[in-house]
Parts: structure tokens; sequence; C-alpha cells
């Protein structure tokens, strides 16, 4: 998807933070990393493919008690519904374990990590090289056939036949079968084995049925760019809801009765419909918001203490700042080859220069924690990976006098113009950058040349269109720049994370495409740690490899995280719907926009 630009050049940070667009979602694609969207894209139809039809131009009203609203997931007249089309409308998904239609095997929990049952009941690994999933019995697609293991070794091999979007998880996978009606083997590749992966893919792949996709295939003459312009208009799936209506200003999907998981959660989903109307800009989709049109909102809302200022029943998952939680970390990488920056005192000293709270308030509006440098969030799903007090005294804070005596003792002296050359290499300018009109981006860079002038260190920030941004962050060609590694929930994080930044193992040189570790950053050891790590089950083993691997990273500083970002934007106004999860609850259902994961499991406990 692309992104909606600002209409004029950003002159401050403070217009900046007033003027902060909405965050969408951004499905990552393991093992291959994905940057975190940051403002409204744009929703666009794919060349030789119109619009999807509709049989009516009228708005179909659904009953407003009956009707969950949700924005920020689409934002243009749908194209399709087609999974592998590359720009299916919602509620079709690949990447965020979305359940309304097709669903996944098991669903992620963001608080814990976890993989919960939905069409798997259970997984476990026979042996070192093979997963059996065992699959619900009572499952059926919404045209009443049964769902069976035929279903899902025909879906995984779809990514074989095709390169569609889970095509990469036959980097690890040698072979899916069937074995009987209810149970299927996913057999890793014996040169490249990856458990982490080959779980990635169990919440991640959405099932499609064999006998609909199979039809479809014939009458695209198995040609891809074909089978990409089918509209699907009708999905069939195993989730709760089906298509009822749509048409360029909003798509709403109705609760399936028949719906088998009624058997598994005991009842129906609350909702009757659940419909995104199709606001036309953020501010648009806020108002309506704030008005009890929308039950739950997936835009980026600055200042949303706001919102409930006066005693309008809107919250966070979170009580108090950063009302969200994190999901990424959105962060700075250095080119190993500049000079100047090659130094890893120097890069130290940049990331003890950096005002974190400042890019947190003004960038994120306070949504991102204070910062504790690291390879894993600060979640309880990822920090019990790293022994926090070990890595403790390597950690960097806001530290300009710190910075500054580290440059002293390194003999980076300043010059009559403030900045300073070591070994007589000037250091700057610099440039830093990230794509025009991602704006808390945008804003973060601005703080982040700042606040190294203060250090002596001349960084000039750098905004190109995004296309030519890609190409700088692939082959090189840039002295820092901004990218997101690997931002996902998802089981192989922080494995994914701790791959995007260190991994050097199949990193083409400067000047070709490179899809992870972007800065070519080079380290044998933490090379053999990454390729050890998704073998490993025994905790403390992972615990003190994972240790060992963030007290390198802190030591060299390949990269800088600048800020902690939500996944989702989860915040829900309970005018109309009550009992979306929160904080210490007791419920376990995490804030991922009733639809993703086990963020799902809240339509079954909302209520009127």
């Amino acid at each position: 998807m692309k992104h909606r630009k600002f209409v004029t050049v950003i002159s401050g940070l403070a217009m900046v933070a007033t003027t902060l667009l909405a965050a969408c979602e951004a499905p990552p694609t393991p093992p291959s990393t994905a940057t975190n969207q940051t403002t409204k894209p744009e929703t666009t139809v794919p060349a030789g493919q119109t619009a999807a039809p509709t049989t009516t131009t009228a708005l179909k009203e659904t009953p407003r008690n009956e009707t969950m609203y949700i924005n920020g997931l689409q934002w243009g007249p749908p194209a399709n519904f087609n999974l592998i089309s590359g720009n299916p409308a919602f509620p079709i998904n690949y990447g965020n374990s979305r359940e309304l239609v097709y669903e996944t095997l098991f669903m992620i929990n963001q608080l814990n990590g976890q993989l919960e049952p939905l069409l798997g009941t259970k997984y476990s690994w026979t042996d070192d090289m093979t997963l059996k999933v065992e699959l619900n019995k009572d499952a059926k697609w919404s045209d009443g056939k049964p769902f069976t293991a035929d279903d899902v070794v025909y879906t995984y091999k779809l990514g074989k036949k095709y390169e569609i979007n889970w095509s990469s998880f036959w980097t690890y996978i040698e072979d899916v079968v069937a074995e009987g009606p209810n149970t299927v083997n996913i057999k890793m590749n014996k040169t490249t084995p990856n458990k982490l992966t080959v779980l990635d893919s169990i919440e991640l792949i959405p099932m499609l049925p064999k006998h609909i996709w199979e039809e479809l295939e014939k009458k695209a003459n198995n040609d891809l760019p074909t089978l990409r312009k089918e509209i699907n208009a009708d999905p069939v799936g195993t989730g709760p809801y089906k298509m009822y209506f749509y048409n360029d200003q909003k798509i709403t999907v109705v609760r399936d009765d028949n719906y088998w998981g009624k058997a598994l959660f005991g009842k129906l989903p609350a909702p009757k419909y659940i419909t995104h109307v199709i606001y036309k800009d953020n501010t648009a989709g806020d108002l309506a918001f704030k008005s009890n049109q929308v039950d739950v909102s997936q835009q980026f809302i600055p200042q949303v203490w706001n919102m409930w200022k006066d005693g309008a029943p809107i919250r966070t998952y979170l009580k108090e700042a950063p009302y969200y939680l994190p999901g990424s970390m959105p962060s700075i990488f250095f080119n190993m080859s500049k000079k100047g920056l090659d130094n890893a005192d120097v890069r130290r000293a940049i990331a003890m220069s950096i005002d974190y709270k400042k890019v947190s308030d003004l960038a994120m509006s306070g949504y991102s924690a204070p910062m504790q440098p690291s390879l894993t969030l600060n979640t309880s799903a990822e920090a019990k990976y790293v022994d926090q007090n070990a890595i403790k005294p390597l950690q960097w804070t806001t530290d300009v006098a710190g910075a500054n005596a580290l440059l002293d003792k390194i003999g980076a002296k300043k010059g009559s113009d403030g900045i300073r050359v070591l070994n007589g290499t000037r250091l700057g300018p610099y440039e830093v950058e990230c794509p025009y009109g991602w704006a808390d981006w945008n804003a973060s860079l601005e703080i982040v040349a700042q606040s190294a002038k203060s250090i002596g260190i001349e960084i000039r920030t750098k905004f190109p269109e995004a296309p030519v941004w890609t190409n700088d962050l692939q082959t090189g060609k840039f002295d820092i720049i901004m990218n997101t590694p690997a931002g996902a929930v998802s089981p192989s994080q922080p494995w994914s994370r701790a791959r995007a930044i260190m991994y050097s193992k199949g990193v083409a040189p400067l000047g070709e495409l490179a899809f992870w570790n972007w800065g070519r950053y080079k380290n044998a050891k933490a090379d053999e740690i990454i390729d050890k790590i998704p073998s490993v089950s025994d905790e403390a083993q992972l615990k003190s490899m994972y240790t060992e691997l963030t007290k390198m990273w802190l030591t060299d500083v390949p990269s800088i995280p600048l800020m902690y970002r939500p996944w989702v934007f989860h915040t829900v106004n309970e005018t109309v719907w009550k009992g979306f999860p929160a904080q210490s609850d007791g419920s376990n259902i995490p804030p991922q926009i009733t639809i993703d994961g086990a963020g799902f499991k809240s339509l079954f406990q909302i209520h009127n």
C-alpha cells in the first residue's frame, strides 16, 4: 500500500506533532521483513483490474445495536476480496492472523506470544523435523462442506506453486502432507530447517477451500496474474462472517449463524454485522469515532486522552500512558562502511545524544514508553528472553554530557564550526532518511539530527519518495536510514528481529539488493547464534543465547531503536458495545482490534 503524502513540507516539530496522520497495519511476511506504515495509505486498484462490482449503489443500512463499526483498515473503494491479489479489501488480510472470513490454524496472542487453538486443536513436534497439527473435526466452510487436512495441504502448496504471500515459508518447508482427514504433518527442509518460521506459518496463513480455489485456478488456466484479477466477491471461508454488502463507501460482513466455531466458543459472536466505513481521511474517521459512529478505531489519534476528557466512554487497552501495547521498534540503521560511522563509539555517542522522550512526545503523541534498548520489546512476551540485569550496564539513555565525554575520549575534536573530526574524518554531514510524508518518522529524524548537533556530529534529514527510500535501503545507498526490523507479533520474535538487524549470511554486498541487515553489519559469532536459536527449545539456553546476542548488539550499535510502536492502535468507544478487553481484566484477550489473532475472542465477550 502507498502512503498519503503531506501537502506541505514539514516546517517544525511542533507543527508535525499536531498534524500526524494515522498509522495502519503493515503485514509482515516472514522470513523477510516489512516496514510499518506510518500514515494513511492510498488504496488503488491494480493495473488491469476494475473495482469490485456492487449490485446496488444505495447504502444497505443495518441496525446500530447489531453492528460493530471499525475504521483505519480500508482507505479506498474495494478492488477485490482475493487473498492472493496483493491488494485485498477489508476484511481479507494476510499477516495479521485476521479471523473474520478466512481463519488461520491458530491465533497469536500479543500478550504472551502464545498460539491458541482455532482450526487447529493442538500441535507438536513428533521429531526434530516434523510438526504435527491436529485439526478441529467440527470445522466447516461457510458453504457447509467440511474443512479437512486436504484444504490445509492445498493452501500451503499454493505458496509453493505460485509466488504469493506465504511462498517464503517454502524456504524452510520440504513438504506438507495429510495424515487422514484431520491431521497434517509439516516437514521441514533438511538443509534449512527453522522451527520458528514453521510456527509462524500456522498462525499467519489463512486457510482456503480447495474445492473453490481449484476451480478458480482452472478458470485462470493456472496463470497467477489472471488468478490475481479474480474479484472473489463472495468468499467462502470457515470464519464467522460472510460478505453482506460493499460499495465505494463501506464494506459490511454479516454473521454466519451456522458458524462451526459456536461449538468451540460456546456461542456466536455478539455483533450480527461488522462494517468498515471508508472515510476520506483520518479527521473524518476520528470525528465519526468521537460521535459514536465507530466502535473500534485502528487510526492514529493524536493525544487520545482528549477523547475521554468530557466523560465519553472511550478508552485504550492501557489506562495510562503509553496507552497502547508495543508491537515494533522503528529504528535507524548505520551504513557500516561510512567513515566515522564505522566507529562503534561514534554510533554509541549518537545513541546517547537522542532525546527519546521528545521522540515519544512529539512524534508518537506519548504512545512510546521510555526506551530500554534491547533486541526485545519491553513486553512480558519478549523481555523474558534476555537477562535484563546482564545487559543493563551496556544499555544507553539520553546522556548528552556522557556522549560528549565519549567522543572526547576517542579523540574526536571539534573544529571551528563545532563539528568533530576523528582521525582526519569530519563527522558529517551525514544524511538520515525515511520516506516523505511518514509524519512520525519524519519528526523523529528531525529530533535525531538536532540531538546529534549537540555532540558535534552533523546529521541532515532526507525525505525522498518511498520508492527511492526502498532502493536506498536495499542497496545500501545511505549514511543512516530508518526502517522497522521485523515488526510482527509472531512466534519467531525476537529471533526474526535479531536476524533482520544482525545476520550477515546471504546479505548482498553494497550496491546489490539486501532484504535484511541493510547496514551490512558483520559478526561471525552473531551469525552462529542466530543460526542455532531456531533449533533450541531449552528456555535457559535460549535466554543465554539471546542475552549474548543482545550484548553484542549493545556493544556494536549497528542500529538504534527510536520508539516503541503499537502493532495496531486499539481504541474503543463503548457507547453501543461494551466489554472490550482491558489490561488486568482477567480475560487474557489482547487488544488486537477484535478481529486479529486472539483479539478475535472479544467478539464473543462484548455486549450491548
